[in-house]
């Protein structure tokens, strides 16, 4: 008996060459003289950078689907160092979004955050959906601010940065209803004994807090029958982004750009 051929090993079969994926596009940059490296996010594969080839041509007839967050179907073929866009179909361009400057900074906002805080480390349909969702809710909705608020608040969920407002996270008894402190460091509420005494702890309403609280636990549908003053959605907002600054240890770009956006259209 020949040994070699009775320790033959059959062969595997080989990953399929090219496959579809739904994806957001969370940004884009040249590449070359006529391509584009993209970052995109997929229901199917979360996060993942693409090249698309010779997109930058005047003729190219995938530009227009590989904006910004657009929802789109792409056909992606497997590349040496990265896959490679060869087909694309927009699914939904928000055009509202598009078509509105303060719309368009708040799209901004959101898929800058959820670039900053993942990686390319596989399937992840929650935050897909989230995503999708909040683009959607901006192109459609009455109050954008609310729209962010709720995102953030689902995002840190998610990403397993969830405030703690209900308990001091501190000397854990029940929060009371009444003014408090928040920590970034500690992440949450802290009572007013422990808040006096701890560092960078900010002061948060006994309102601010109750709507934070009703952001955390309850759907979209539900939260948002919420009229919630303007002073208090603007302290919620200051809180949030200072959680989040916090946490991703620097700051982000697009905060800036909404504040300009907003102050040229007073």
């Amino acid at each position: 008996m020949d040994f070699r051929k009775s320790c033959i090993i059959p062969s595997m079969p080989a990953r399929e060459r090219s496959y579809r994926v739904e994806a957001i596009i969370l940004r884009h940059q040249d590449y070359g003289e006529a391509d584009r490296l993209l970052v995109i996010f997929t229901r199917q594969a979360g996060k993942l950078r693409a090249i698309a080839k010779g997109v930058r041509k005047v003729r190219s007839r995938k530009a227009g689907h590989l904006e910004p967050f657009t929802h789109v179907s792409l056909q992606l073929a497997r590349g040496r160092d990265m896959p490679i866009v060869t087909q694309a179909e927009a699914i939904d361009l928000y055009q509202p979004v598009r078509e509105d400057l303060a719309l368009y900074s708040y799209a901004c906002y959101v898929v800058e955050l959820l670039d900053r805080f993942t990686y390319e480390e596989g399937e992840n349909t929650a935050l897909f959906k989230l995503l999708q969702d909040t683009l959607q809710r901006l192109a459609t909705a009455a109050q954008p601010s609310f729209v962010l608020r709720f995102y953030e608040i689902r995002l840190l969920d998610h990403l397993g940065f969830r405030p703690q407002l209900f308990q001091c996270v501190n000397c854990e008894k029940t929060i009371q209803p009444e003014d408090q402190y928040f920590s970034a460091l500690h992440g949450g509420a802290l009572c007013p004994t422990c808040g006096r005494q701890a560092a960078r702890a900010l002061p948060i309403s006994m309102q601010a807090l109750k709507y934070l609280r009703h952001l955390q636990r309850s759907s979209y549908r539900e939260a948002q029958r919420a009229k919630i003053p303007t002073p208090v959605a603007r302290e919620m907002e200051a809180i949030l982004q200072h959680y989040i600054t916090s946490l991703l240890e620097r700051n982000l770009n697009t905060p800036h750009f909404i504040r300009q956006v907003i102050k040229e259209s007073e």
